[in-house]
């Protein structure tokens, strides 16, 4: 095990019936609040009553900040951050998933600078202070309510990049399991898929040769994510099985499961960036037609652990890790069209005969995050791999 540092300060209020308690949060850090959400789910299933009856209880001044796309767009944001200088707000409030928390993490860190802010997300600047950020979350997929990371897509040259800083990790995130209930089959599928990956990428991407822990601890919550899912899509309103969703797919990337892993990657994330960038398809769904066809690429390299992940998930047997690597990635992508995922570029919408231009964007971002072994040649053999 290498040597690391876990911290995690996100002070996390869990349960049913808990959103009533963020205006009392929101007051701990000032009276001036921006309100981001999205659009207008937030408004069909009562949360955005339940959270405007806090804030006025708590006698706060609400400035709202609607319209946050599943993809975050830098051009709205960069509108939310004009608005948070204007009113002179002393926090920002996320009302919704990943998306609309990182529009408030940028928001949070970009009021602070004097500077582009793109130059944060390709590393030019740092991020030396933030307002402070608090959540309410409605999806969980990307442990954006416990993490110190997000992500935009800036629409010149439709880059999706990502920064991270322990100053836009959320000060404190409600998670209330019946906010997820009015949730699309479609996005409980995709959330499963994108903590899913979250949980894969660091399993198979890391410095260390022998790490029975941090192995045990991924393929417990996979198996946790899976089988809540399976529950979810059959009974929407299933509180145990929301809980446990919500819960699990927090710390499948909150820094838990790559202590001692020494320097992890996340390949599937930066090449799966290119394609909601390009297509504006959901995350989740991305990171379907880009995992199984990362694994196999991958095969040739790694087929102990991709066995290994076969036998402790699937239950495959066989002594041939080849062919129980190769059973676990079908098993994988079947499960991930079963629960109603695209698993391929087609299915996707994705033309195959852009695999050139998508691999040409996502070396822009393997270069960034200093991907060195992912060339533009060998992103084009893994999107070959997921056709």
């Amino acid at each position: 095990m290498h040597n690391f540092i876990f911290e995690n300060s996100t002070r996390i209020i869990f349960g049913r019936g808990q959103i009533s308690q963020i205006g009392r949060e929101v007051a701990r850090f000032g009276r001036t609040v921006l309100l981001v959400y999205g659009c207008e789910s937030i408004k069909k299933n009562g949360i955005y009553d339940q959270v405007m009856s806090s804030l006025w209880e708590a006698g706060l001044k609400i400035v709202e900040f609607p319209g946050v796309k599943s993809n975050p767009m830098l051009a709205h944001t960069l509108k939310g951050i004009a608005l948070a200088r204007e009113v002179q707000a002393d926090v920002i409030l996320a009302v919704g998933g990943g998306s609309v928390i990182d529009t408030a993490k940028t928001i949070a860190a970009g009021v602070k600078v004097d500077h582009d802010v793109w130059d944060l997300f390709t590393y030019k600047k740092p991020i030396l202070s933030a307002l402070p950020v608090l959540t309410v979350l409605t999806l969980s997929a990307s442990a954006s309510e416990m993490n110190a990371a997000a992500v935009m897509t800036r629409e010149e040259g439709l880059q999706k990049f990502s920064i991270r800083s322990l100053h836009i990790q959320p000060r404190v995130s409600i998670l209330d399991p019946t906010a997820l209930f009015s949730l699309s089959a479609a996005y409980s599928a995709y959330s499963a898929v994108d903590a899913i990956s979250h949980l894969l990428e660091p399993y198979f991407n890391n410095q260390e040769s022998d790490s029975p822990f941090q192995d045990r601890l991924v393929e417990c919550f996979l198996r946790t994510i899976m089988e809540s899912t399976e529950i979810i899509l059959k009974e929407p309103s299933n509180y145990n099985a929301r809980a446990n969703m919500m819960w699990t797919t927090t710390w499948a990337f909150n820094g838990l499961i790559v202590a001692g892993m020494g320097v992890t990657s996340l390949p599937v994330h930066m090449i799966e960036h290119s394609l909601s960038a390009i297509y504006d398809i959901a995350h989740g769904a991305g990171l379907a037609i880009v995992q199984p066809g990362w694994m196999r690429y991958m095969q040739k390299n790694n087929s102990r652990k991709l066995a290994r992940l076969a036998r402790e998930i699937f239950r495959i047997d066989g002594n041939d890790e080849n062919e129980v690597a190769a059973e676990g990635i079908e098993k994988l992508k079947n499960w991930f069209a079963a629960i109603g995922c695209p698993t391929s570029l087609v299915a996707g919408g994705i033309p195959e005969d852009e695999i050139e231009k998508i691999a040409e964007n996502a070396s822009v971002l393997a270069q960034t995050w200093q991907l060195k072994d992912y060339t533009r040649e060998v992103i084009v053999e893994i999107l070959r791999q997921c056709r």
